[in-house]
């Protein structure tokens, strides 16, 4: 049985760059896949490269959230810098999302007139920039030391946000933009889908301005796909692909991993799997308890590939927002992601195109084998055909590969059915999962424990449990 200071099972975003902030340590990094990244991986198809999921890349300007661990593990990842965060296309109106405040309040106002749009924005826009100014952003529990440190952070919020903290978002848009048209309330649904996994009658301001404000930073793309970023966090890191952890043993105050090829004593456990799904590693009673307390999110993601035997340059992402619901989905959107046509690897012989819509997994899972292929094809064909509509130079000949993947298709190659967490509100804050849990050395990391999703989001989240395990 070897021995070894930190296991980390799973290598997503948060397993990634919390094994890299680590490395100097007896680190082991465990993935059942080949491909490393989760929801953020590229994968080969047919010849072909596509990004499983996640394509946008964000917290990169000095200073920001990812790029502060960038720094600290010397990682400078191959990026570009995308003209737009992305283009919304709704009902014949186009409108750029981008970090220029003042072309995009001018095309607000044009194409969504209410008086009070600037106050609204300008809102928004200012509780994102206070939140990202608060030092020592921190959440943890499961100790006195953690919960006075999480208590100085909040309390930094409601010193800094005062009454924005405890509004909720519907009751800030009725105070500022009043009763609104259906397709602003879709324009700004669809956009906190992104970033949140919900709409706003269900969020608090605080979680719609950070939803809403991501587009406000600047965004970038992966050149090599989102995989290639992954790969680089990893380069000095001791990763075991093809390797997964079965069962895990407390053991006094270390744990016994089995695997698919060996067994190992750790002395701390970093969980990147889902916070959900955590319980099925243990028979320890105490610690399932734990983790089965945390109610499934079904959220989960429908996502087409596409690949284009078409050379032409498209902006890196568009969000599609169509009149009604797409079918078998909880959306009126789709968010559609090109590669770079400058890709060597990507756009190889065309272009990649990832196109992703919000929908539940238990849908998928309640299905027969028919059901499943009929539903399938059927919103996979719905969603193709409304693409080629809202992109005139693109011709049905010119798609050459094209398949997708559901919730059931990610659980048997990344091990997840959803995507992200809930969302943090005011009802759930302090219920929350936090990276450290009620039992000694074993932690988590990853969308689905504060701060969420995206990758400032997880590198936050990230930031936290780096403290805890150094401190």
């Amino acid at each position: 049985m070897q021995h070894i200071d930190i296991a980390v099972v799973g290598a997503g975003i948060g397993g990634a760059m919390i094994s890299a902030l680590n490395r100097d340590k007896n680190l082991i990094l465990f993935e059942k896949a080949s491909n490393l990244g989760g929801c953020a991986s590229t994968f080969r198809k047919n010849g072909s490269h596509f990004n499983a999921g996640a394509t946008t890349l964000m917290g990169l300007n000095k200073g920001e959230v990812v790029q502060k661990i960038f720094d600290k593990i010397e990682f400078k990842p191959n990026v570009i810098k995308s003209n737009q965060a992305f283009r919304v296309l709704q009902n014949g109106k186009s409108i750029d999302r981008g970090s220029d405040m003042e072309s995009f309040l001018d095309s607000i106002n044009r194409l969504y007139p209410n008086k009070n749009n600037n106050i609204f924005w300008s809102k928004i826009k200012e509780i994102d920039t206070i939140f990202w100014e608060i030092n020592d952003i921190y959440f943890a529990k499961h100790n006195l030391k953690a919960y006075l440190k999480t208590a100085k952070f909040f309390s930094q919020m409601a010193i800094k946000l005062k009454f924005s903290l405890f509004e909720s978002a519907l009751s800030f848009i009725a105070r500022t933009l009043g009763v609104i048209s259906d397709d602003y309330k879709d324009f700004i649904d669809a956009q906190l889908l992104i970033t949140l996994q919900e709409k706003s009658d269900n969020l608090s301001l605080l979680s719609m301005a950070l939803g809403l404000s991501y587009s406000f930073h600047d965004v970038y793309y992966a050149n090599g796909g989102m995989g290639s970023v992954i790969d680089g966090i990893l380069k000095d890191v001791n990763v075991h692909t093809k390797e997964k952890i079965l069962r895990i043993e407390k053991d006094s105050d270390k744990f016994i991993l089995y695997s698919t090829r060996s067994s190992y004593k750790a002395s701390k456990v970093i969980l990147n799997s889902t916070i959900y799904d955590s319980a099925s590693l243990f028979e320890d009673k105490s610690i399932k308890k734990y983790y089965n307390q945390f109610e499934f999110s079904d959220k989960s993601a429908f996502v087409v590939y596409l690949k284009l035997n078409i050379k032409k340059r498209f902006l890196h992402h568009y969000q599609i927002i169509l009149e009604k619901e797409l079918p078998q989905t909880i959306s009126k959107s789709f968010f559609v992601s090109f590669s770079d046509i400058e890709d060597d690897l990507l756009s190889h012989n065309g272009l990649s195109v990832t196109i992703s819509t919000h929908t539940k997994a238990i849908f998928w899972s309640n299905l027969s084998k028919m059901e499943y292929i009929d539903e399938k094809e059927k919103l996979q064909e719905f969603i193709i055909k409304a693409f080629l509509e809202h992109f005139e130079a693109i011709k049905k000949e010119h798609i050459v590969q094209q398949f997708s993947a559901t919730s059931s298709t990610f659980d048997r190659y990344i091990s997840r059915k959803n995507c992200g967490g809930e969302a943090i509100s005011l009802k759930n804050a302090f219920n929350f999962p936090s990276c450290n849990t009620p039992f000694k050395n074993l932690y988590n990391v990853g969308d689905t424990v504060f701060a969420s999703q995206g990758w400032s989001g997880i590198a936050l989240g990230v930031n936290v449990l780096h403290k805890e395990l150094n401190g």
